[in-house]
């Protein structure tokens, strides 16, 4: 009866430290965890929606300041002798 007594006490002696370590082991990672979490969410890196938007607005804005601005340096000088050249090509009376 007393090794009965002895083995239950050996093996819930061992249930026992077996279920210490998991308890320790697991609440390590989730220390872990919480630190990696904790870095990702207070991390700004990245960029988010708004600031493409505005790098796309302004790209769009500049591109059609460039345009607009070549438009009028050509309207005087190009485009008239253009037009006139191409109104004689198709002007043509054999």
């Amino acid at each position: 009866m007393k090794k009965l007594i002895s083995n239950m006490k050996k093996r819930i002696t061992h249930t026992t430290n077996c279920i210490n370590t998991g308890i320790q082991s697991l609440s390590g990672k989730l220390q872990i965890f919480k630190v990696r979490s904790r870095a990702v969410l207070a991390s700004n890196r990245g960029e988010g929606y708004i600031d493409t938007a505005v790098k796309i607005l302004i790209a769009v804005v500049l591109g059609a300041l460039l345009l607009a601005g070549l438009y009028a340096l050509l309207e005087g000088t190009v485009l008239p002798t253009l037009v006139q050249r191409i109104k004689e090509m198709f002007n043509y009376a054999g």
